[in-house]
């Protein structure tokens, strides 16, 4: 089965297969139009539960809340084949593609927040599973969930399609990044001088054991140095480090390089595999957030995988990174753990 097929695309139209498509949704079971849950605090809503193989082929939502910065709250996860570690645990937010607790109308491929103002989430990432899997909603919060819609479309297969990684999304912040002062020291020097050859202190965006393949991430940044001088927030290298890699065989030129883009850009720009849905104000101030999908080129590994990111040329810079990276892998996966909702909490 080609990767194609399994997601969806043109290419794979045409196949026959003997799958049943199926649905879980909120919709209302008595026939009327309340078709919505309520999550309270401290609840877990089960949103959908499969039995025997299958692929998620489609999540879509949209949230009523009163809660501040309900989608950096609201923790999303999913288990494949009974695991009892979560192969995907983010912020609901973040895991629809835009960070800061925002939403804002934009389309990737995998990924996109709709009208009316980016409230309508859709996911369009292939998930399948060999023995069963189980979709959830935790709400940190302090207030009630009055109004939660969604859908999670599959496929019921007869048998687990052999070759087959399991879908995983982690999310990270690191804030403020450990940079160093610009005090007494010339701009351009502090922005543009120095050297970090092995990567170290660059922010990473995931580490994972096993094998599979990494298929992209957004990234969510909010500048923090406030200065009238050229103050542009990226100029640090990607850095891939693979089965244990002390130096990174895939290097970057650049933040807006990796991510498709030239010249440090101000304007908002969304492609199926990169873009810019938020590109910061006046002199890169405040908060962005960019994307890049490797659906057409994954990042394979056998091992291990460490994706990372200098913040700023060698380091430099302090501001507030958080990221959602999404790969595939052969279980067990190695567990990981959200941050503590106060830990969460966007900028204002």
């Amino acid at each position: 089965m080609s990767l194609s097929s399994l997601g969806g695309g043109l290419s794979g139209i045409p196949r026959l297969k003997d799958h049943r498509r199926r649905r879980f949704s909120s919709y209302d079971r008595t026939g009327g139009n309340k078709d919505y849950i309520v999550v309270e605090p401290g609840e877990t809503a089960v949103l959908a539960e499969m039995k025997g193989a299958g692929c998620v082929k489609h999540v879509w939502a949209t949230i009523r809340s009163e809660e501040e910065w309900f989608l950096r709250k609201l923790v999303l996860r999913m288990h494949w084949d009974g695991e009892k570690s979560p192969s995907v645990e983010a912020p609901i937010g973040d895991f629809f593609g835009i960070g800061h607790g925002l939403t804002r109308n934009y389309v990737s491929a995998p990924l996109q927040m709709s009208p009316e103002d980016g409230k309508g989430f859709d996911c369009w990432w292939p998930m399948p599973y060999g023995d069963g899997a189980r979709i959830t909603l935790e709400n940190q919060g302090e207030k009630q969930v009055p109004s939660f819609y969604y859908y999670v479309d599959y496929e019921e297969w007869k048998k687990p399609e052999d070759g087959l990684g399991r879908f995983h999304a982690m999310w990270r912040r690191e804030n403020p990044t450990d940079g160093v002062s610009d005090e007494g020291v010339e701009n351009r020097t502090w922005m543009f001088q120095g050297e970090n050859p092995g990567g170290k202190g660059n922010y990473v965006i995931l580490e994972a054991e096993g094998k599979g393949h990494y298929v992209g991430c957004n990234v969510n940044v909010v500048n923090l140095r406030r200065t009238d001088k050229f103050n542009w927030y990226g100029e640090g290298d990607d850095m891939i480090f693979i089965d244990g890699e002390r130096t990174p065989s895939l290097v970057g030129t650049g933040t807006e390089d990796y991510y498709g883009m030239s010249w440090c850009p101000t304007q908002e720009y969304c492609a199926p595999y990169h873009g810019l849905p938020i590109p910061g104000g006046r002199n890169w101030s405040g908060k962005a957030t960019w994307y890049r999908y490797h659906i057409p080129d994954p990042v394979y590994f056998e091992k291990s995988i460490r994706v990372t990111i200098e913040h700023g040329h060698a380091n430099h810079r302090s501001d507030d990174y958080s990221s959602t990276a999404y790969w595939y892998q052969a279980e067990p996966h190695k567990p990981f753990r959200i941050a503590l909702v106060d830990q969460r909490i966007p900028r204002k």
